[in-house]
């Protein structure tokens, strides 16, 4: 009886390994696909920060508002990570639209000028405040090719913040 128990425990040695070879591959696969997806979520974690880095920049004061060049600096800067993959020493990070300042009234009342920007008779009775939006932009290459996974990511932040009147 004992020797039936060891010729079976060795064939069962041998079906683990060939599951082992098996498997290999495909967790492989999900430990690339998983670091993949790490890579992504910080590269737009960083996008969303230059973001807000632009917009604190350019919400600094009136004349800041208008600097698209020094917003993208920020941006920029503030992306330094991301910087490094860049090919030529481009920066990664661009603003698909220019930043665009918006008014509305302290009270909450509508501005009646063309492109969302108030007039001196819109807010009677109160301020008239500026909002900036900015939106950044980066695509990311993948270094893996492997199937069912895309091979380059187009990653955008959003960020708003009142002006200050200076």
């Amino acid at each position: 009886m004992a020797k039936r128990t060891k010729q079976h425990c060795g064939s069962e040695a041998g079906s683990a390994l060939v599951e082992l070879a098996l498997m290999m591959p495909i967790m492989m696969f999900l430990l690339v696909a998983v670091l993949e997806f790490a890579r992504v979520a910080y590269a737009a974690i960083e996008v969303s920060n230059a973001a807000k880095a632009a917009v604190q920049y350019g919400a600094s004061s009136i004349g800041a508002s208008a600097d698209a060049t020094g917003m993208l600096n920020a941006a920029t800067s503030d992306a330094e990570d991301l910087q490094t993959t860049a090919a030529g020493g481009t920066s990664l990070i661009s603003f698909p639209t220019a930043p665009v300042v918006t008014g509305i009234c302290s009270d909450g009342s509508a501005c009646t000028g063309t492109g969302n920007t108030c007039l001196n008779t819109d807010c009677s009775s109160s301020q008239i405040e500026s909002i900036l939006t900015v939106t950044t932009q980066a695509t990311i290459s993948s270094p893996f090719k492997l199937p069912g996974i895309s091979s380059a990511y187009t990653l955008n932040g959003r960020a708003q913040q009142k002006v200050a009147n200076q």
